[in-house]
């Protein structure tokens, strides 16, 4: 695990941005503490931060060359499968210096080139220089689980784990109204979106290969594939079947050099993981977050009832708001892009205090992506096989417009989801995921940006891409929803927030639900073995109910949310108004209209808040940003 960053000259203009490869490398830091090195070449430069993982030897530092340096590399990841790997190398003559996986990647690109992609078992963004041919390979995960951005003109291509890399090769910091129209909606920013223009992130599941004047990107690894193999066995072949690849993988993501742990929530996801690891660690050590005064929020209960039933070592970082609060400067500076899922403050902190114990983590995401595990999913199961109450739902519209609706009490949250349901049940089932998926209405979108940004943003542009996105979603097909997810949600938002997160504080966290064979087994199944009108994530509660303690299965599913209201209200309150979404600054930017933003910030402190302060907090983060990066450009 660790932080790359890299340029590839076209021409001799392209040359002068080689020097600016330590520079570049040293942004990273963050997400490689224990080494930094860095490759010059004629026309290529690489750079590399390491987090020690797996074979801690000073050779195994990077970039990583071989053949008197023919060929260069720069890796961030882990590659599980990288012992059988190694295996069949050798048998092939191939002799290793280390132990580490990245001469098994280094080995395996050199004999087989992209063709190395498909048989990588791991989550990984790497660059290969072959320095004879000229000629580099950028290739990112299946699934998007590490970051690959990148830029190209016609004097030089350049790449890196983070935005901020990027930009110390002097690029044009123009802002991308088209990604700030879409960040607002969403509240991230899916790939290939960046809210640079010209910058981009690697597609998951891409490669590209850059030589001379050329960059050519093209797929190794389609999503849509793993659901055209429907499974044909029972639901108790599935669940025997299931059982038995999670048992792989998480087994496979217990290798490491350094102490080891899991997240563990108290939700179905993490206290399987957390279960299934404890069979393989004696002494587990697992961690959670709670919230000290806000019950609505802490459950901290279950996550003590699951260490309690495996035995592990668990810890239990209580904090208050004020405790929440303090996070918060060095969390919104660690952005190069904004990002408000506003969870991400939570993982930030547990992420901070895990990597005081373990250098390494298993977490649970992906699991509702893969198993509808949403009330997204429930909403779509039941708007597209209505009953009588759904109906009744649908009809009672005007009702849940005059009730007060918030995330933050059990009665509010209940009465904004309502009336969601009762909205989309109105739309086609394209319209009906977006609104589902999204914080934040175009309409409400143009109301908050000035009229010089709408004027730059090609609605048009933004139509097609939504069009073909949605365009997955065909019939009323829970499992045409689950590959959106996979392909928008999973790896532009929740394993965005890990990655930041995680990295920030040289953390490394791994995510069973993620190896590929469980993912193309999952999407294998019918959609009814995941979700009905009672019941979400089906075949994955019962699969592993004899191992769980029954009382993780009688309990609401918040995610992993932070009592942000309440926050905005009052701690944040002057910042608010004074700094981040002041006159004087809103008329400065030009980026979003003064009137607009008026009425939001009167919303959030209205007795009917609604989602003003998801939205608010999608701002903030906007802010911080602009100040970080685009003000001093």
């Amino acid at each position: 695990m660790c932080g790359i960053t890299g340029v590839f000259a076209f021409n001799e203009i392209g040359r002068f941005n080689l020097p600016n490869i330590s520079l570049a490398t040293e942004t990273l830091e963050h997400r490689g503490p224990d080494f930094q090195k860095v490759f010059v070449g004629d026309f290529v430069a690489l750079g590399h931060r390491r987090l020690s993982i797996i074979d801690l030897n000073p050779q195994a530092n990077q970039p990583m060359s071989a053949e008197n340096g023919r060929y260069q590399l720069v890796f961030n990841g882990e590659i599980y499968n990288y012992k059988s790997l190694k295996q069949d190398l050798t048998s092939k003559g191939v002799q290793f210096e280390t132990e580490s996986d990245t001469e098994v990647l280094l080995q395996l690109l050199i004999h087989e080139g992209k063709d190395a992609l498909n048989k990588l078992n791991g989550f990984f963004a790497f660059a290969f220089y072959h320095q004879q041919k000229e000629e580099m390979l950028v290739a990112r995960d299946r699934y998007g689980i590490k970051p690959l951005y990148y830029f190209e003109d016609e004097d030089r291509f350049i790449f890196a784990s983070e935005l901020k890399a990027i930009l110390k090769f002097g690029i044009n910091r123009n802002l991308d109204t088209n990604s700030l129209y879409t960040y607002l909606q969403l509240n991230y920013l899916p790939a290939p979106m960046t809210m640079v223009k010209a910058v981009k992130k690697l597609m998951p599941g891409q490669y590209a290969v850059i030589k001379k004047k050329s960059v050519e990107i093209n797929s190794y690894y389609e999503l849509k594939a793993t659901f055209d193999n429907p499974f044909q066995g029972t639901y108790k072949d599935a669940k025997f079947q299931l059982q038995g690849l999670m048992e792989k993988a998480v087994e496979r993501r217990l290798v490491a050099d350094v102490p080891l742990g899991t997240f563990l929530s108290g939700g179905v996801d993490s206290s399987i993981i957390s279960t299934l690891a404890s069979k393989k660690v004696d002494g587990l050590h697992t961690f959670s977050i709670g919230y000290k005064d806000h019950s609505f929020f802490d459950e901290t209960e279950y996550a003590n009832a699951v260490a309690q039933h495996i035995g592990s070592k668990h810890q239990v970082f209580s904090l208050s708001l004020e405790d929440l609060y303090s996070y918060l400067p060095k969390m919104l500076k660690s952005f190069s892009e904004p990002f408000a899922d506003s969870s991400a403050l939570p993982v930030y902190a547990l992420s901070q205090l895990t990597k005081e114990n373990v250098t390494v983590a298993l977490s649970g995401d992906g699991a509702d992506e893969l198993f509808a595990g949403y009330n997204k999913h429930a909403a779509l199961y039941r708007l597209w096989h209505p009953g009588a109450k759904e109906n009744l739902v649908s009809a009672l519209g005007p009702l849940w417009n005059l009730l007060p609706k918030s995330r933050n009490n059990p009665l509010g949250n209940l009465t904004r989801q309502l009336k969601k349901f009762a909205d989309a049940s109105k739309l086609d089932i394209q319209s009906q995921y977006w609104v589902l998926a999204s914080l934040q209405s175009a309409r409400q979108t143009t109301d908050l940006l000035s009229n010089t940004v709408l004027e730059d943003v090609d609605f048009e542009a933004f139509d097609l891409w939504k069009d073909n996105l949605l365009s997955t979603l065909n019939s009323k097909s829970i499992n045409q929803s689950l590959q959106l997810d996979q392909e928008m949600v999973l790896q532009g938002d929740m394993l965005a927030k890990v990655d930041l997160m995680s990295m920030q504080n040289a953390l490394e966290v791994r995510v069973p639900f993620l190896d590929h064979d469980v993912v193309a087994f999952a999407n294998s199944l019918p959609e009814n073995f995941k979700v009905n009108n009672k019941r979400k994530k089906m075949i994955l509660q019962d699969t592993f109910r004899d191992i769980l303690p029954e009382k993780i299965y009688n309990r609401p599913k918040h995610g992993f949310e932070v009592p942000l209201l309440d926050w905005l209200r009052t701690d944040l309150k002057t910042e608010i108004n004074d700094k981040w979404l002041s006159k004087e600054l809103i008329d400065s930017q030009d980026v979003f209209d003064w009137e607009g933003i008026k009425s939001l910030k009167k919303k959030l402190f209205s007795s009917n808040p609604e989602d003003s302060h998801a939205h608010i907090w999608g701002l903030i983060v906007f802010q911080e940003w602009w100040e970080g990066y685009m003000e001093q450009a």
